[in-house]
């Protein structure tokens, strides 16, 4: 079942959205194919900090982060991978490393890489290694309210 309070929150704002259930699988890309989604489609959440501040980003599984591009386009000082321990515990209804892409739920910035945008519909872990939910972008973008960057 996908983590209460993500669930909880699409059902409140009558979102649709289906929940696609696979092998258990940790990466990104072992995820897309475990559950047979192209690795753009499948949107995967990466903790960063941007000058000492906890956020996160939001890109397709097949693609990286151009830390340094990011920095750029944000005017930041430093911009780092969050190390596990740093967030573990941010996200008490999740697995560790499955958390969704609704930053707002936990209190932190949503940076959305452009391309993610393109797509009609993405697929992001639901709290566990072994769900994902399936929904339009455009629901993910209004109730986010990602902030918008090309940083891959």
């Amino acid at each position: 079942m996908p983590a209460k309070k993500l669930k909880e929150f699409l059902d409140e704002n009558k979102v649709k959205y289906v929940v696609l259930t696979h092998s258990t699988a940790y990466t990104a890309l072992e995820i897309a194919a475990a559950a047979h989604i192209r690795g753009k489609e499948l949107a995967k959440t990466v903790m960063i900090l941007i000058d000492g501040k906890m956020a996160m980003a939001v890109l397709p599984a097949k693609y990286t982060i151009s830390f340094e591009h990011l920095q750029k386009k944000l005017g930041a000082q430093k911009i780092e991978l969050a190390a596990e321990g740093q967030f573990k515990d941010k996200f008490p209804d999740c697995e560790v490393g499955a958390m969704p892409p609704f930053g707002n739920l936990y209190g932190m910035d949503v940076f959305v890489d452009q391309s993610l945008t393109e797509d009609e519909e993405i697929a992001f872990n639901a709290g566990s290694h072994s769900e994902l939910i399936r929904m339009s972008y455009g629901d993910f973008a209004r109730l986010v309210k990602p902030i918008v960057v090309q940083f891959s």
